[in-house]
């Protein structure tokens, strides 16, 4: 098949294995083998894991909500359809500080498997810095 279609209503969300955001793997649900793609949902006072990819490189597009992404030590204020590319090596974090959801689009390519479960404790040290459960700056003052 040339294309494959996924609704709305039937993608499956789960919360992140870490983090515990709402996110839904469209690449995967979609067959998709050349890239990852993800949506993720972060509410007020969340964040994703703040991580770094060996090989890939990941496209960031917020579609909903303004508010930031922390890139190494840049602080990167985000708007609606406003989109940033992250190169490999580089850590990255979403996080929500505001008092509204966000929604992001995340592209990666080549697609790189990261699961923790997966991964030598080296490898678990190099992918999260701070370990997989950090949280920013930001959020850790507001707990």
């Amino acid at each position: 098949m040339s294309y494959r279609v996924l609704c709305a209503e039937d993608a499956f969300w789960r919360p992140s294995s870490q983090m515990g955001v709402m996110n839904t793997d469209l690449s995967k649900q979609l067959q998709a083998e050349a890239f990852g793609a993800r949506l993720w949902r972060l509410q007020p006072g969340q964040a994703s894991t703040r991580h770094r990819h060996r090989a890939t490189t990941e496209l960031y597009v917020r579609l909903e909500g303004t508010g930031p992404i922390r890139i190494e030590r840049d602080l990167v204020t985000m708007t609606p359809l406003n989109s940033v590319l992250v190169e490999p090596n580089s850590v990255r974090q979403l996080f929500n500080d505001t008092g509204a959801g966000q929604l992001w689009l995340v592209f990666g390519a080549p697609d790189e498997a990261a699961s923790t479960l997966e991964l030598s404790p080296d490898d678990l040290a190099w992918h999260y810095p701070d370990g997989p459960k950090a949280l920013p700056p930001e959020l850790e003052s507001a707990r």
